[in-house]
């Protein structure tokens, strides 16, 4: 696993070249922004010890099976932790994939596995954790979520963007990385998320793919330009078909 420092208080872990979680310092110690993989816990504590903090809490973007894929492990090894997540995507860390009635009604994508661990504080949006307010970002996962530093104004958007194979809202297709699109529940609600976290004006953005941004305001306007041009071609074929 490469560890990058990104800013004085984020520091990103990337495992396999393009999955990423992260550390961020706060006062009483570390918390952990996504588990990646299974069978990283290990290396994850020790990045962390390398960095001279513990690990105290466990943030969850979103639960697919690359953010959430080594949270048994963790938590077995670090039983104290705070673990956190959107109470909406708390249902699949249970096996509850059912949608709600007031939610667009089409198929989840991308793996949500079953995890043992129960989540000790359910997130919604404008909470704080610790330096991090959270932003509700539905669209890749019903319950997404994104994380402003209050203290430098970078975000951690999870899969909200990615910038590996090109920066992108959650939803378009980048031939080098399909992934993130691949496993996008739902692309108006992606661009609506991609918009709010723009808002924000960020000072860098990090993601769960692909380097952190600096600067990212005009990298994020054009993927959102592209979204929006394929979601209005989508709706000219549709139209077309009615």
């Amino acid at each position: 696993m490469k560890i990058t420092a990104a800013t004085n208080n984020l520091f990103q872990l990337t495992h396999l070249v393009a999955f990423n979680c992260y550390l961020v310092r706060e006062n009483d110690g570390f918390t952990l922004i996504d588990t990646n993989m299974s069978g990283q816990a290990q290396v994850i504590m020790q990045e962390a010890s390398k960095l001279g903090l513990p690990i105290v809490r466990i943030v969850l973007t979103h639960a697919h099976i690359d953010h959430v894929g080594s949270l048994d492990a963790l938590y077995e090894a670090l039983p104290n932790v705070q673990v956190a997540i959107s109470e909406r995507d708390s249902r699949f860390l249970a096996g509850d994939k059912s949608l709600d009635p007031s939610e667009p009604q089409v198929p989840l994508r991308g793996g949500y596995p079953v995890c043992k661990t129960k989540p000790t504080l359910l997130l919604h949006e404008g909470d704080r954790v610790g330096s991090l307010e959270v932003i509700a970002t539905p669209g890749h996962t019903p319950g997404h979520l994104a994380f402003l530093d209050t203290r430098d104004r970078v975000v951690i958007a999870g899969d909200a963007y990615q910038t590996q194979g090109g920066v992108a809202v959650s939803g378009t297709i980048e031939i080098l990385f399909p992934l993130p699109a691949l496993a996008t529940w739902h692309k108006g609600l992606s661009l609506e998320s991609a918009r709010k976290l723009l808002a924000l004006q960020p000072s860098a953005l990090a993601v769960g793919h692909g380097r952190v941004l600096s600067h990212p305001q005009q990298a994020m306007e054009r993927a959102i330009r592209v979204m929006e041009q394929s979601l209005a071609k989508e709706q000219r074929k549709q139209s077309h078909v009615a």
